[in-house]
């Protein structure tokens, strides 16, 4: 009898996110069992007990997916995680925190085919600013971006000092470098938005962070792109839709939020296929969400 496709996930949160658990078993999971309220210790002893189940055969068979809020604690539990491997019995593992990394990559991958498509350029060298830098799509597409060779810009809307440890801790883990800056007024948004060729969107659900004054004043911006789907969007005048068409007369290039969100649930589920069609564990995080996430932006 063939062993079933199993997959562990583990939050650190009270509550399993139920779009992963939907996307996990509508991708063709046999089982998706929650672990909440996971600690950072907690994960080695979770993941030995699962590889040890079964023989080293079926160790792709077995998946361990982390989810919860926060980028750098999802990262902190993958790599305890892929330390507690006794080869051969490996099993694969996937960071998804609050399905950030595959938004991330979504947003970047239908930014880096506007900017083609629309000006014949490419991220590297693209001045990008990134508002919502703490938060884990912000500080994911943030790096993204600036491993493609983008000089990226953190802004956080109550000051500099969270960004400037977001862009510290994205330097050390990734060899990145990304400036950082205060956005907490209308003046200093103008300031960013003026110097910047691509304004990325990842703030709070519902709140505006660039209205139409600030659009209107920003006309050397090339694109913006804005994940948030709920009312008032990140960006006014923005289309939910809208793949690339221009906001308004004369304006960037808008890339909204279902338009993202597409690619994001194609990630996120292609990702999820990989893993029960691999024949050898694997591995994934937003940089494997890029990859992919860019072949479907194509």
């Amino acid at each position: 009898m063939a062993e079933k496709r199993i997959l562990h996930l583990l939050s650190p949160l009270p509550h399993a996110s139920p779009f992963d658990l939907n996307m996990a078993l509508d991708a063709g999971y046999d089982a998706v069992i929650p672990y909440t309220n996971v600690t950072l210790h907690e994960v080695a002893d979770l993941v030995q007990d699962a590889i040890f189940s079964r023989p080293p055969n079926d160790g792709a068979k077995t998946c361990v997916f982390i989810g919860g809020k926060n980028a750098v604690a999802a990262l902190d539990m993958l790599e305890r995680a892929k330390q507690a491997m006794v080869p051969p019995f490996v099993i694969s593992l996937f960071a998804d925190p609050a399905g950030s990394f595959t938004t991330a990559a979504a947003m970047v991958a239908r930014l880096e085919r506007t900017l083609r498509v629309l000006h014949n350029r490419a991220l590297a060298g693209t001045r990008i600013v990134v508002f919502g830098g703490t938060g884990v799509v912000g500080f994911a597409s943030a790096v993204i971006s600036a491993l493609e060779g983008a000089h990226v810009t953190l802004v956080g809307h109550d000051g500099a000092q969270r960004v400037r440890e977001a862009a510290d801790e994205a330097k050390v883990r990734f060899g990145v470098h990304m400036g950082a800056a205060d956005g907490s007024t209308g003046e200093l948004k103008a300031a960013l938005l003026h110097g910047a060729d691509v304004a990325l969107c990842a703030g709070k659900a519902g709140v505006q962070i660039i209205d139409a004054d600030l659009l209107k004043a920003s006309r050397g911006l090339l694109a913006v792109a804005d994940v948030n789907a709920v009312p008032p969007l990140g960006v006014a005048g923005l289309d939910l839709f809208s793949d690339g068409a221009s906001i308004g007369e004369g304006g960037p290039a808008g890339i909204g939020a279902l338009a993202i969100g597409q690619t994001k649930y194609q990630t996120e589920f292609g990702l999820f296929r990989r893993m029960i069609e691999s024949s050898e564990p694997l591995t994934l995080d937003f940089r494997e969400a890029f990859v992919l996430a860019r072949e479907l932006s194509k």
